[in-house]
């Protein structure tokens, strides 16, 4: 005799959960790690770095690279002009291969990452963990940071290391702000139904990730004016009705059926 649909969507659901958090395990503490921030050490750049480096900033001096990284993980935007202005390279790495923009973006420091931008500073740049300065305003939720990238020309298309777009991790965190910023901003092109590596949508994430919350309530609401599919299910084929209506999540049901 099969399962209920319900214990089917609920095991699928949990599988996807065990990935996520093995995943979060390998990889340091997950999305919300990357609000930590470590003392910041110059690596030696690889020739792609090296490469990428000469073509937005300049080949400079490590003394004023490791002074940039500081800066700009500080939040000091004099300190990051003053850098640039001593020659330091824009796309210095730390000991985790964060850039200096990648540092300003996850330390939610809008006038550093503005400086680092008006240089040339390249949005796309990753870490370690696969993470992109574009990639962490999903993250972090700043709707402000989100629109000073956008003057950077990112490529909206990359995802993170569980194979999602920005707009994911803010729909997973109810981040309504940035949600509705990059679905109607018309400079960023962010796809609303782009499926992660876990099989899910950032409409799915809203609801299976979500607490069912007036934020995760309002999330769900702008990703379908935004034209979600909610019809798109997970690996067992339940959506995001099927979840919401599993979870007890009555107004989110409601929003869905609409």
């Amino acid at each position: 005799m099969a399962p209920p649909p319900s214990t089917t969507r609920l095991f699928v659901s949990l599988a996807g959960l065990a990935v996520l958090a093995t995943a979060c395990s390998t990889q340091s503490d997950g999305g919300r790690g990357e609000r930590r921030t470590s003392s910041a050490t110059t690596e030696a750049a690889s020739p792609a770095d090296r490469q990428d480096g000469e073509k937005r900033g300049k080949k400079g001096d490590p003394a004023a690279g490791r002074d940039l990284l500081h800066a700009a993980e500080q939040g000091d935007a004099d300190a990051v002009r003053k850098a640039i202005g001593q020659g330091a390279d824009l796309e210095t790495r730390d000991d985790r291969r964060r850039t200096p923009l990648l540092l300003a973006v996850t330390g939610d420091h809008v006038e550093t990452a503005e400086a680092l931008v008006a240089a040339g500073a390249d949005p796309d740049g990753k870490d370690s963990r696969q993470d992109t300065p574009w990639l962490v305003t999903g993250v972090t939720g700043n709707a402000a940071m989100a629109r000073t990238l956008a003057k950077a020309d990112p490529d909206y298309g990359l995802v993170n290391r569980y194979g999602g777009t920005s707009l994911i991790p803010a729909g997973e965190r109810g981040h309504v702000d940035y949600i509705r910023e990059v679905t109607t901003n018309p400079d960023m092109d962010v796809d609303v139904d782009h499926v992660n590596n876990l099989g899910w949508t950032a409409l799915l994430e809203a609801v299976i990730l979500g607490d069912g919350g007036k934020d995760h309530q309002e999330s769900v609401r702008l990703l379908l004016e935004a034209g979600a599919d909610a019809s798109i299910g997970d690996g067992s084929g339940a959506t995001a009705l099927d979840h919401a209506e599993d979870r007890g999540f009555d107004e989110i049901a409601r929003i869905l059926r609409k």
